[in-house]
């Protein structure tokens, strides 16, 4: 299964909408982690914009899971990269401690 970063630019300003969204909006990013189909999940400080790394098959699959995302119809641009490299220390070994 492939890795795929997609970068997300919100709306410029959240109206009451978007932000009634917001918890179920979570409550589905954190079902996909614990399903392992999402990676990772960011937003920027200045809440412009974000990004998700998603394990799939293709561009397509991942696309259809973005569009699952209850803000979806928010979001003002998607973008669909596949990775080649993804490291981090989330996916290495803990590190030992001898206290």
């Amino acid at each position: 299964m492939a890795k795929f970063v997609v970068t997300l630019r919100l709306p410029d300003f959240f109206d009451e909408d978007f932000i009634a969204l917001i918890p179920r909006h979570r409550a589905f990013i954190n079902q996909l982690i614990e399903e392992n189909i999402v990676e990772s999940y960011a937003i920027s400080a200045d809440r412009t914009r974000g990004w998700v790394t998603i394990n799939g098959l293709n561009a397509a699959t991942v696309r259809a899971v973005v569009e699952q995302f209850p803000l979806y119809r928010f979001l003002r641009e998607i973008e669909i990269d596949e990775l080649f490299v993804f490291d981090s220390t989330a996916s290495r070994f803990p590190r030992i401690s001898l206290n």
